[in-house]
């Protein structure tokens, strides 16, 4: 195969017009199905990692279902608890109100007592008048429209809460006396001044912890913005990598292309002095060959492990895909704990409500305070005018009992009339009380109907939420068979990829359209930054695949310049042999050997060509493979991230869904809820009003049985009776509209809840969870807080443990003291030297002996204790760097809760107003309700007075009953029926938009507008149903409701979105921020906690002596300092006196003080090593205090990263500021690029035109060429290229084929336009030369390449086409440029929001303290009302004492009653006869006092009831104060622990003191004492001073060597300084050495390739010279074979030759003349040979029909009749007639013509003679079958087939050679088509011409490919070739 073979087999599948247009179709066919074949199978393994992306979504989108489901069953039980509860409170409430109006009904009844007894004493004995009555009830309806007037803000609880207040207030009111408030004052006064001076130092510690907390918060946000600062730098840095990657990768591609193409170019011809230098490098290319192979091998194995890489990266992409639903897993589970302290936080909430509440019931026991000293006052004076009333009264009686007596009697007849009319009255308003129970009870019975009712709405409502359960797992299911659907449709779209891309097309689209929506979204950033990731492996992998083709190169490169080397050698060994051949070409006699050894030759070279074009099309094939495995790449990389946005907008929708169907299902619980809790109340309050009811009957009962005479008292209570029963009657209509109202709540709340609760829910959820992780939070503060307390023990331990170690060592420096005066106590015995003193001496060793031991031993104790110190503060520094974590931690939880709580104050308070606007409303109508009752209840008062009446108004009230509950059950039925519809309509609203979200989501943009329309049209379509549903009595209540549902979905809408837009940006804060902390802020941790620990000790410790113990810190320092240097002089002193011992010693006693003084040496130098021992203690000690100062040190060394860090910001922003320029050169590169193709369009156009000049200069010259001169030259000429007859033909076909592959190079490379326009030029040059003697068949031919030069055209413009569709996807490509940038940009903007955003959230966090500190001081404002409050139930307790005193006096009075009533029962039976006036008086007063007796009793009761209320409260109220008085004990104890600390530390430093003291007197006394020992032992000294000189000056020696060391020691130090800081410039400039060297292998590679590229141009070039060295030596053996067959002719054919070329170099001297003749010999011929046949052709068809078989002449026939230019028609009739007159007239007319002489005979091949006795038929299906069959690919159109004819012409004669050149050309090519050259040529197309001739005589040259024409003697004529043609 050669080049050109190649390059039409690679851009086959780019020529999509498949056909037979030309020769070569069916050899284009099969490249183009191979290639199709390869595509096709690139794409199903494209495709193949999509589909199982797309199934391991579905797989994850399942699990994310499965955890939504258990979200929803957790959140489920969570808000039954919370029902739970809330019920439980409710009851409790309740039950405490039905406690409280017992105790308001006790204490009104005495009221009414006291009032009675003051109106009998002004009206004396009789009815009381019913104002009094009237009066007495008055504040009781006051109190119950105060009820009614109450703001419902929170709901019943609040309600009942305001209710006790109340009551409590009343209670306060009536018990209460103005002396004991003052006791309880001024006792309060003591204790609050008492308190309030720890609140002030309370106070001040919440200031510091403030201040504490903002210093913080300052440094936090100061770290916050550093870590922004550098995260969005290394985002800066790893973008401008990212694009300086791809510009690199984009320039290496341009440059593998550039080398593509430079392969693709072919070279010129060389010149033939090289063909020699050839010849040898093709020799030595034989042996390059096989290394070649193997380098082919090589990459071939290099391939294979590309692809497993790719393998590998795509297993890592799977495994990272897991990692991905594990992290989102761990995600899921956060947000569980999360909702978990939401709902601690709720608790929290509502613990706080209670406190709020209880605050202000106590606000307004304090109102009520001022109040009740002077109604106490009051109640005294009226009291005490009472009493002063009943005493006058008493007197009073005693003096009318007289006139009674007489009066009485008078008055009873008519007092028992009018008793019986009063019982007649109470018979009948007890029958109407009856009624009114009845009704009641009816009532009651409506009320269990609608409660059942109720149940059954939260039966269908269960139901509701068991159908959604249903429809979600219908949906799972549904999702499953998808799955399935999905797995199907991927086994079934790998069969058909064709489909698939349209697919993928469309579904681009769809992906575009939804990038636009999900722009905003910031979840993709996770998926950015791991895609991102995947980007760099695969770049990583692309660099290792570059390197390694980089090594190739390398290799090839080494390969090259060995084969340079052998074709040197080569070169050198044919210059040889090729002087060899000049010597031996003299010597004729040895041709043989010479053509046998040239044939060996050639046949080596021609296998070598073919060795190295097979080796340059397998490197082409695998750059090729390269270059498209790194396209497929990128595109698997941008597939990948399309899928994963698909996925994430996928799972968002999804997840909106979810979302709207729970918030409908909590809306629904939470109503079912609310009806639950009325229903309890409802059922309550019924059953305490049949308690009240039956309490009446009874005591109506009790009336009966009683006196007459009790009867009257009786009357009065059921009058009052009455009127409570009234109330309590409207008071039970009156809960009846609240029923009412409720129910109107209830939808009300139906239409709210949508909007509001969905967003209450949500938040609540959010709450508790908050809540559930500050529980976790304060469990795990409380067991920090343990543990500090317990290290703070620890540590105090420690510190107590340091202490008694300083007291030992302070007892050693005394032991040592003494050891001194011991042993100077021993010197003076020495100098007394008495030998009685040895066995002293002795003891005193063996003790100094066992004290250096204890001495040991209590060092290596220390020592201990000191490693176990160091070993505790190790662990307390890890310890607090924990708690300092969880502290952060807690801190951004509370800042993050607190601002949600804000969010739910929000939306509390929206709600709450707007409820107060409906109660207000539900207000008025009820208060129009109660003026229509008292208007029925005065009518039904007024019918009472007949029996007729009564039951007419019985009737009518029954009525009226009947006709409410009929209308109350009315509304019930609409408002259910009203729910059901706007549930069904909300049902359907969800599912619409479910369907119209799934809709939504396969349309387009366009189609998106138009959906909105449709739903605003649906909306207004559901608004008109609404309308329409409604009743005309409830139509305002429904528009008002209308308008409500709009508002809050509104509300709703734009609380979701900005709920959803802060946790997104909350949750890119977290991750940003703990990404950051994590990254940053280790080391500054560990030193801000160490800095806040010491900060919180000195605060504990010191804030109220940190002056005084500094102080005294920096004292005993400085005394301790004193005292060192007194020691080291003691110490000095010490030594001088023991030098001069020894010298005294040795000079008086050498036998007894030897042993001693040997001994003192031993005791000194122990003492020395102890002293030794000390210093390292003390060494200890500086050690510890020096790791404090380099704790500081490393602050600083912090500081200077943070600097380090800034530096890096710089560099960063320089380098984002080198990325715009690349950027900016980019864009420059882009717009020359598309210069460059509009140049490249016109020099098209120039090319185009150029050929149309080109024809038209062929027409021209054909017209003017005429006839070829007859001179004897023209003769030699035409006898020389009769051999080369075919190439005309065959070149004007060839153009044609030219033209198509110069205008398919032009797609690739539009640079080879001047090379083209020079072969164009040259195909002209020869163009005319081969005009000049072409016959009339060229005419035809022409008309056929004139076709084909307009499919040329045709051609051309299809080019053109895919130019516009090449720039339009440049375009395109600008396009996503500019939108990536765009995206940037978008990108940036949301950080700037984040930054934002933190700020936002820091004020809000100062906001949140600001309320904590409000919070405390309220906590302050609630301990001191407590303590109000014990005063108030001591002032209870006091008047319950006092009521309880009355009781026995009234006790005592009833008692004395009775004995008195027996006395006079007694006197009554001795005066029974004649004395019956008496007796009456006397029943009159005994029943008197039985009356007043009764009453007492009652009174009793109430106290007795009234003080176990009493009771019960003080012991509630005792059991608080005892809770409170707990805490305070609390307190005071931490108070006083504090305290006791405080001192102790101050008794521990005041006792150092004192000790340093006592030390500094003693080591005074003992100055003092050595002193005078001194001026003693001065004599000693001076004797003894020369040895310490000496001693000193060896002393100094050692100093000095230690010194020396020291000063060695400091130059190594400063030496390896100096080494560091060269190690860190040597790194630093072998940084920048490798960055050069980088730059610089970049260079040379560039270097390199183009000097690889120049290299193989070389190479072709030296091929195609090889090529024509191969052609020539081709020639020379034809030459020398017709030189053995025809020795004899060659001298003559020699001698023909040099008259040719003279006779050619005068033709081209007069050729200019002859070009006008032949012109014009030209055109006579056209005339002339216009009409007529060639003779030959019609003879052979004239011989052939009488071959052929009689069944097949008719075809011979039509065939002739075709040539002559008979019609079809005419032929058929012709044909249709008589045959016979046919032949005859054909053979007639043909007879004369066969005989002809005109035209030589040609004599026939051997091969050709058998091919006669087949027909012409058979023949010609013959050739039919071969031209369907698919041939070869179509051989080299080379020039060299050409210059063998026209070599074999130069050397011989016209006979011969031309016959041995076809045997060649045979041999070279046997596939070869008889049929491609279909007319003869008498003209040949090269003239063996010299240079000097005319440019139209000069030969074609070698870039214009022409095929091989037929060889043919020079003998024969266009006859002998037609007649060949038609027999092969």
């Amino acid at each position: 195969m050669s080049e050109r073979e190649y390059e039409l087999g690679s851009m086959g599948y780019k020529n999509v017009k498949l056909g037979r247009e030309h020769d070569f179709g069916p050899t284009l066919g099969s490249y183009y199905y191979s290639d199709l074949c390869f595509s096709n199978s690139i794409r199903t393994v494209l495709n193949l990692p999509t589909f199982f992306s797309h199934f391991c979504q579905n797989e994850r989108l399942k699990k994310v279902c499965s955890d939504l489901e258990e979200k929803h069953e957790a959140a489920e039980l969570q808000i039954k608890q919370l029902s739970i509860e809330y019920r439980n409170q409710l009851q409790q409430k309740e039950v405490e109100i039905s406690h409280l109006k017992a105790r308001q009904n006790a204490l009104q009844e005495q009221l009414q007592k006291v009032q009675k007894a003051a109106q009998s004493a002004q009206s004396g004995a009789g009815v009381l008048p019913p104002a009094a009555t009237s009066a007495s009830y008055v504040p009781v309806v006051r109190h119950s429209s105060g009820f009614e007037g109450d703001d419902m803000d929170f709901g019943d609880i609040i309600w009942s809460q305001q209710e006790i207040n109340r009551l409590s207030n009343e209670v306060s009111r009536l018990e209460s006396e103005v002396d004991h408030w003052k006791q309880i004052a001024l006792v309060t006064q003591g204790t609050y001044d008492a308190e309030q001076s720890e609140i002030c130092k309370l106070q001040n510690i919440v200031k510091e912890l403030k201040q504490n907390l903002s210093q913080e918060i300052d440094e936090h946000q100061h770290e916050l913005s550093v870590l922004q600062d550098a995260h969005r730098q290394k985002l800066v840095e790893i973008s401008r990598r990212h694009r300086e990657e791809l510009s690199e990768y984009e320039e290496r591609i341009e440059e593998l292309e550039n080398q593509l193409q430079q392969d693709g170019v072919s070279a010129d011809a060389m010149d033939d002095s090289k063909i020699s230098e050839q010849k040898k490098n093709a020799q030595s290319l034989e042996g390059g060959r096989v290394e070649e192979l193997q380098v082919v091998k090589d990459l071939e194995d290099e391939i294979r492990k590309l692809n497993h890489k790719l393998s590998s990266a795509k297993e890592e992409n799977k495994i990272l895909l897991k990692e991905q639903e594990l992290a989102k897993v761990e995600k899921v589970q956060i947000t569980r704990e999360y909702e978990n302290l939401k709902s601690d936080f709720s608790m929290l909430q509502s613990s706080l409500a209670e406190q709020d509440t209880l605050l202000k019931e106590q606000e307004k026991k304090l109102q009520s305070r001022t109040s009740l000293p002077e109604d106490v006052a009051r109640l005294q004076q009226a009291l005490l005018e009472a009493e002063n009333e009943i005493a006058r009264l008493s007197t009073n009686k005693k003096k009318e009992l007289a006139s009674a007596q007489r009066k009485n009697e008078n008055i009873l007849s008519a007092y028992t009339e009018d008793q019986n009319s009063e019982l007649s009255q109470l018979r009948q308003d007890l029958e109407r009380k009856q009624h009114e129970l009845n009704e009641s009870i009816a009532e009651r019975e409506t009320l269990v109907a609608e409660l059942e009712e109720l149940d059954k709405q939260n039966q269908e409502a269960t139901q509701h939420m068991i159908t959604l359960k249903e429809q979600l797992s219908k949906q799972h299911t549904e999702t499953d068979s998808i799955i399935k659907q999905l797995k199907f449709d991927i086994d079934f779209e790998r069969k058909k990829v064709s489909e698939l891309e349209i697919e993928k097309m469309e579904t681009i689209k769809e992906l575009d359209s939804q990038k636009e929506k999900l722009s905003h979204c910031s979840y993709a950033l996770n998926d950015l930054h791991i895609s991102k990731q995947q980007l760099q492996d695969n770049i990583k992998d692309l660099q290792e695949q570059l390197r390694d083709a980089q090594d190739c190169n390398l290799h090839n490169k080494k390969e090259i310049g060995e084969l340079q080397q052998r074709l040197k050698e080569r070169e050198e060994e044919l210059s040889v042999s090729l002087r060899k051949l000049t010597e031996k070409s003299n010597q004729e006699s040895n041709y043989t050997c010479q053509d046998l050894i040239l044939k060996e030759r050639e046949v080596e070279i021609v296998r070598l060509q073919n060795d190295i074009s097979e080796n340059k099309q397998l490197n082409e094939g695998l750059e090729k493979s390269l270059s498209d495995l790194r396209i497929e790449n990128g595109k698997l990389i941008a597939a990948t991230e399309e899928l994963k946005q698909e996925l994430s907008d996928a799972i968002s929708e999804k997840n909106k869904v979810y979302l709207e169907k729970d918030t409908v299902v909590e809306a629904l619980k939470m109503e079912k809820r609310q009806l639950d809790s009325e229903l309890n109340q409802m059922e309550k309050r019924l059953l305490e009003q049949a308690h009240k009811y039956k309490q009446t009957i009874e005591e109506l009962s009790n009336a009966r049985s009683m006196d007459t005479t009790a009867l009257q008292l009786e009357h009065e209570r059921l009058v009052k009776l009455n009127q409570e029963k009234d109330f309590e009657i409207a008071e039970l209509k009156r809960s009846i509209e609240q029923m009412e109202i409720d129910h109107q709540e209830t939808k009300e709340m139906l239409t709210t809840s949508l909007g509001g609760q969905k967003q209450l829910t949500e938040l609540i959820k959010e709450k508790e969870v908050f809540i559930e992780k500050f529980k976790n939070q304060a469990f795990q503060v409380k067991r920090e807080l343990e543990e500090y307390m317990k290290v703070s023990k620890k540590q105090d331990v420690l510190k107590q443990n340091l202490e008694e170690k300083d007291r030992s060592l302070a007892v050693m420096k005394e032991e040592n003291n003494h050891l001194k005066e011991e042993i100077e106590r021993l010197k003076d015995q020495q100098t007394r030297s008495t030998p009685v003193v040895e066995p002293k001496t002795l003891d005193i060793i063996i003790e100094l002996e066992s004290e250096v031991t204890q001495l040991k031993v209590i060092k290596n104790n220390l020592e201990e204790e000191i490693e176990v110190h160091k070993k505790t503060i190790e662990d307390q520094n890890q310890i607090t760097v924990q708690l300092q974590q969880s502290l952060q931690e807690q801190r951004k939880e509370i800042d993050e809760s607190k601002f949600q709580c804000e969010q739910m104050n929000v939306t509390h308070e929206r709600l709450s107003l707007e409820k107060d606007e409906e109660i207000k409303n539900l207000q008025k109508t009820i208060e129009q309700i109660k003026t229509q009752l008292h208007k029925e209840r005065q009518i039904i008062q007024t019918d009472s007075s007949d029996l007729f009446q009564e039951t007419k108004v019985q009737t009518l009230n029954g009525e009226n009953g009947n006709e409410k509950h009929d209308l109350s059950k009315a509304e019930i039925e609409r408002l259910v029926e009203g729910i059901k519809e706007r549930e069904m309509e909300i049902k359907l609203l969800n599912e619409k938009n479910v369907s119209l979200s799934q809709q939504i989501d396969q349309l387009s943009k366009d189609e998106v507008g138009k959906l909105t329309r449709i739903i605003q049209e649906k909306d207004l379509e559901i608004q008109a149903l609404n309308a329409r549903v409604s009743s005309a009595s409830y139509r305002q209540d429904v528009l008002c409701l209308q308008q409500q549902l709009q508002a809050y979905v509104m509300e709703r809408e734009q609380v979701l979105a900005v709920l959803s837009e802060k946790t997104r940006e909350n949750s890119q804060l977290k991750t940003e921020y703990r990404n950051i902390m994590d990254m940053v802020a280790a080391k500054e941790a560990a030193l801000v906690r160490l800095q806040e620990e010491n900060q919180k000790l000195c605060n504990r410790s010191e804030n109220s002596s940190q002056d005084m113990s500094r102080e005294t810190i920096q004292n005993l320092s400085r005394i301790i300092r004193e005292k060192d240097i007194e020691i080291d002089a003691l110490s000095q002193k010490c030594q001088t006196l023991l030098t001069v011992l020894q010298t005294s010693s040795t000079g008086t006693d050498n036998g007894s003080g030897g042993v001693n003084s040997n001994q003192f040496e031993e005791l000194l130098q122990e003492r020395d090593k102890l002293k030794q021992q000390v210093k390292k203690m003390d060494e200890w000690k500086q050690q510890v205090i020096t790791t404090v100062q380099n704790m500081q040190h490393e602050s600083a060394h912090l500081q200077e990263e943070l600097h380090r860090l800034q530096a890096q910001i710089s560099v960063e922003s320089d380098s984002n500021s080198k990325l715009q320029v690349d950027y900016n050169g980019l864009i420059q590169s882009y717009e020359q690029n598309e210069k460059k193709l509009k140049s490249f369009s016109q020099e098209l156009a120039q090319v185009q035109h150029s050929i149309g000049q080109l024809h038209n200069t062929k027409d021209l010259l054909l017209s003017k060429l005429d006839l070829v001169t007859p001179s004897v030259a023209m003769a030699s000429t035409v006898s020389q290229l009769s051999g080369f007859q075919y190439s005309a033909p065959d070149v004007l076909s060839d153009e044609s084929k030219l033209l198509q592959k110069e205008l398919e190079q032009l797609k690739k490379k539009l640079q080879e336009k001047d090379s083209t326009i020079k072969t164009l030029q040259e195909n002209n040059q020869r163009l005319s030369d081969s005009v000049a003697t072409a016959s009339e068949i060229e005419r035809k031919s022409q008309e056929g390449t004139e076709s084909e030069m307009r499919q040329m055209r045709e051609k051309h413009d299809v080019l053109q086409k895919s130019l516009r569709e090449k720039d339009i996807l440049i375009k395109s490509k600008s396009d996503q440029l500019l939108s990536v940038s765009e995206n940037l940009s978008n990108k940036e903007n949301e950080n700037e929001l984040l930054k934002q955003a933190v700020t936002n959230l820091k004020e809000r966090n100062l906001i949140l303290e600001m309320d904590i500190r409000k919070l405390k001081e309220e906590n302050e404002k609630i301990v001191a009302r407590c303590r109000e409050k014990e005063t108030e139930f001591r002032a209870l307790q006091e008047t319950n004492m006092q009521f309880s005193m009355m009781l026995k006096e009234k006790e005592f009075e009833s008692h004395s009653m009775t004995e008195k009533a027996l006395a006079f029962e007694k006197l009554l039976k001795e005066k029974e006869q004649g004395k019956t006036g008496e007796l009456n008086q006397l029943l009159n007063e005994v029943k008197s006092m039985q009356e007043k007796a009764v009453t007492f009793q009652q009174e009793r009761d109430q106290v007795m009831v009234a003080l176990k209320q009493k009771q019960m409260e003080s012991s509630a109220l005792q059991s608080e104060i005892q809770h409170l008085r707990e805490k305070e004990q609390r307190l005071n104890q931490e108070l006083e622990r504090l305290r006791n600390h405080l001192l102790e530390m101050e008794d521990s430093y005041t006792r150092e003191a004192l000790a340093a003291e006592d030390r500094e007197v003693k080591l005074r006394k003992k100055v003092l004492i050595l002193e005078e020992k001194l001026v003693s032992s001065s004599t000693a000294v001076e004797n003894a001073s020369h040895q310490a000189s000496l001693q000193v000056e060896s002393l100094q020696e050692q100093l000095n060597l230690v010194s020396k060391q020291r000063d060695e020691t400091v130059l190594q130090l400063t030496i390896s300084q100096d080494q560091v800081k060269q190690y860190a410039l040597s790194l630093a400039n072998l940084q920048m050495v490798l960055e050069q060297f980088q730059q610089e292998e970049k260079a040379m590679y560039s270097a390199e390739l183009e000097k690889h590229q120049k290299q193989s141009t070389e190479w072709r070039k030296k091929a195609e010279s090889l090529e024509e060295k191969v052609v020539s030596l081709q020639e020379s053996l034809g030459e020398a074979n017709a030189a053995l067959d025809a020795a004899s002719r060659l001298t003559e054919q020699l001698d023909i030759k040099e008259e040719q070329i003279e006779e050619l170099k005068k033709e081209g001297e007069i050729r200019r003349e002859m070009l006008e003749d032949v012109q014009n010999k030209l055109m006579n011929l056209m005339n002339s040979t216009e009409g007529k046949v060639d003779k030959l052709l019609m003879r052979n068809l004239f011989v052939g029909h009488f071959h052929t078989p009689k069944n097949k002449r008719p075809e011979v026939l039509r065939l002739m009749g075709s040539i002559l230019g008979i019609k079809k028609e005419e032929l058929d009739q012709l044909l249709s007639e008589d045959q016979r007159g046919v032949t005859r007239w054909v053979t007639g007319w043909l007879g004369g013509g066969a005989g002809s002489k005109s035209v030589p005979s040609t004599p026939l091949r051997p091969t050709h003679q058998n091919i006669f006795n087949s027909s012409f038929s058979e023949l010609f299906v013959k050739f039919l079958e071969t031209e369907s069959c698919p041939s070869l690919p179509p051989p080299k159109l080379s020039v060299h087939d050409m210059k063998t004819l026209g070599a074999a012409g130069t050397g011989k004669t016209s006979s011969t050679p031309s016959n041995n050149s076809a045997v060649s050309g045979m041999s070279r090519r046997p596939a070869t088509n008889p049929f491609l050259a279909p007319r003869s040529a008498a003209v040949p197309l090269i003239t063996p011409a010299s240079s000097s001739g005319h440019l139209l005589m000069k030969p074609i040259s070698d870039a214009l490919p022409t095929f091989t024409p037929l060889p043919v003697s020079p003998d024969a004529s266009a006859g002998a070739v037609l007649k060949d043609l038609l027999k092969q």
